[in-house]
């Protein structure tokens, strides 16, 4: 798997990647430790917003930023956007008011929106190899793997030598590292995208792609299920830890690591298992694992019995998430990957604005057990729902048929489009009133400017 690391500019970009996730886990620490000194026992109620703020940040930013990121560098993008969360962080030693860290958690937040969607329609541009991209995914997942793991034990490590405010400061530094990574590298262009009439068509670009194309509505389910999941055991770890088994800070963090265990395990060995097997069975088995681990959790287990339930829940979660990316890449044109790639990012966060105060209310509501059981339900339907909606048989080559048209747009001279010129009309991409007649023929299909809905 790390062969893939030989590339120079993935090379790059990854461990910028893994620099920038370190960093954000140390604010993450830090963050909470400046909500108890501004407000105390309320500490619980400034983080629940702040990270409620977090999530409408990610949903409402990313698809604004993939209308139009293939209209800018995406070099220039992705190193300004590293050095506004610098200088956002930086900010965050000197909050003496609540409100204030509302403000700047957004605007962090906003520009990791704008980040994370181009950063994640790069990489296929790059490794443009399946199997090679497929790895660079399973690394990918081990970054936020090993950030949830590593990043908690270093800032501990940290805080007995230097305050909280200096994890700050560190953090703004792996910004400003990862930034210098990525100008390193020359990153491949964007592909030249037509204008599309009107702010919110080009905003909701990728949105309709993703809601058009049947396996990525199965991917929608899948994404429910996995934040319906996470969020079981992200607020509900704590309760179960402490108040139900009676035990101590260190098995909340034992309890925690766990979940990343078994998402590392299943990373590392994905890759050959996809070299085998196409995404749809290997990823409906990881919903069918999510709603196991939470319909045992209804039976009240013991730590160990809880350790192995939220291994399980890792694994489960890893199957659906690691193979996402390839899901995205094949299922678009390449000039809207970055519409597409923020389209997940905004509606996959969707579902966890959904899921976190659900999971955090059952449980106050309905008990633990109850809570298992109730989110266990909404996993298992969510599987299902994927299973109908994303064929059996996802062919990309599909047989089509086109009505004749005359319009104009961006194209290149394709199997679209062959046709003659009265005189030369400027280099490809180019843009002219043309005809294209009745047509059935079959290739991959995705949905573009000429296959606006899926074939029934």
């Amino acid at each position: 798997m790390l062969d893939v690391l030989a590339h120079r500019v993935y090379r790059h970009l990854f461990f910028a990647q893994v620099i920038a996730l370190i960093g954000t886990g140390l604010t993450t620490v830090a963050l909470a430790l400046l909500a108890h000194d501004l407000a105390g026992g309320q500490a619980g109620v400034v983080l629940g917003t702040a990270l409620a703020i977090k999530m409408v940040a990610y949903v409402g930013i990313a698809p604004l930023v993939g209308a139009y990121a293939s209209r800018l560098p995406r070099r220039t993008l992705l190193v300004s956007l590293d050095l506004l969360r610098a200088a956002v962080v930086c900010a965050l030693p000197f909050v003496t008011e609540v409100w204030q860290i509302y403000v700047l958690i957004f605007l962090l937040n906003a520009c990791s929106a704008g980040f994370t969607p181009v950063f994640q329609a790069t990489i296929p541009d790059i490794l443009e190899d399946e199997e090679q991209y497929t790895r660079a995914l399973s690394l990918s997942r081990l970054a936020y793997d090993l950030e949830n793991l590593l990043s908690p034990m270093v800032a501990a490590a940290l805080l007995m030598a230097m305050s909280f405010d200096v994890l700050f400061v560190l953090n703004a530094l792996a910004f400003v590292i990862s930034a210098s990574l990525v100008i390193s590298v020359m990153l491949p262009e964007p592909q030249p995208l037509e204008e599309i009439p009107g702010v919110w068509r080009r905003v909701s670009h990728g949105i309709r792609i993703y809601l058009k194309t049947p396996r990525l509505r199965g991917l929608l389910a899948l994404n429910l299920e996995v934040s319906a999941a996470g969020a079981m055991q992200i607020v509900n770890t704590v309760v179960l830890v402490r108040s139900m088994l009676g035990l101590g800070e260190k098995e909340v963090a034992l309890a925690f690591a766990a979940a990343g265990g078994g998402s590392m395990l299943v990373a590392v060995l994905l890759p050959k298992v996809l070299d085998r097997l196409p995404e749809r069975p290997v990823m409906l088995l990881g919903g069918v694992i999510m709603a196991l681990s939470l319909y045992l959790g209804w039976l009240g287990p013991s730590f160990a019995g809880l350790v192995g339930l939220w291994l399980l829940l890792g694994a489960g979660a890893s199957m659906v998430m690691t193979p996402t990316g390839r899901l995205l890449k094949r299922s678009c044109q390449t000039e809207d990957r970055p519409a597409l790639f923020a389209a997940q990012f905004s509606l996959s966060h969707c579902c966890w604005l959904i899921t976190y105060p659900l999971a955090g209310w059952l449980g106050i509501n309905l008990g633990l057990t109850g809570t298992f059981a109730l989110l266990g339900t909404v996993a298992l339907t969510a599987t299902g729902l994927a299973m109908l909606t994303w064929p059996r048989r996802d062919s990309r080559e599909i047989a089509h048929e086109h009505s004749p048209i005359r319009h104009s747009h961006l194209h290149y001279h394709d199997e679209h489009h062959q046709h003659e010129h009265e005189g030369w009309e400027g280099p490809e991409p180019h843009s002219h009133p043309h005809h294209h007649p009745r047509n059935v023929h079959r290739h991959i299909f995705v949905i573009d400017n000429h296959h606006t809905r899926w074939p029934s």
